[in-house]
């Protein structure tokens, strides 16, 4: 594991990953366009949950190469890769039980969301959040539980539409849990450097 966290720090490891999220952004966002066209405006940045969430992990990276830090977003970033990559494993998995043929295309996302909720564990060693960051990426979560399953913006599993109560009960509670863990995982007594300019000046 340490030789993990030491690659993980690296500057061009932080570029692959910038690089691998950044396009699985644009494809997810791709991935919910019929759902985008038939969203009303003041909802559109609600629908697309996995899509936001590698987002944030991408911006967190770019601040983190521009010898930065910004704890919003990776606190956000942290909350949402867990969740919601949990959430799209779990809702892939359910399709299966229901009967859904689970091709390729399920299996890259079932993988790939794994990944998502993998990094989001791992770089609690690096990533770090105050209070009331904590508090808005908690807020950002249960936001978006409200308007997919009160106002209907949930990512559409036509097959399971009877099943949407249920689906939005374990969601919550995927929300409190993946809070509870992240913020568990970050506030352990190691934590790992991940700023550049700090390391750089140390050497002199």
């Amino acid at each position: 594991m340490t030789l993990l966290y030491y690659l993980m720090k690296q500057k061009f490891f932080l570029i692959i990953l910038l690089i691998i999220n950044g396009l699985g952004t644009v494809y997810g966002f791709w991935w919910y366009k019929f759902q985008l066209d038939d969203t009303p405006f003041k909802y559109l940045i609600f629908v697309p949950d996995s899509p936001m969430a590698t987002l944030f992990f991408c911006i967190a990276i770019v601040f983190i190469l521009f010898h930065r830090r910004s704890l919003i977003f990776e606190g956000l970033a942290m909350v949402s890769l867990v969740k919601y990559g949990l959430w799209a494993v779990g809702m892939n998995a359910v399709s299966a039980h229901f009967g859904y043929p689970i091709q390729s295309t399920e299996i890259m996302l079932i993988i790939s969301h794994a990944f998502m909720a993998i990094e989001g564990m791992l770089y609690t060693k690096f990533f770090n959040f105050k209070g009331w960051q904590f508090a808005l990426a908690a807020l950002w979560l249960f936001h978006n539980d409200f308007i997919d399953y009160i106002f209907g913006m949930a990512p559409w599993y036509p097959y399971l539409k009877e099943n949407m109560k249920i689906i939005g009960y374990s969601t919550f509670w995927l929300s409190v849990i993946s809070l509870i863990c992240i913020y568990m995982l970050t506030k352990r007594p190691v934590k790992y450097s991940i700023d550049f300019k700090q390391e750089r000046d140390s050497l002199k």
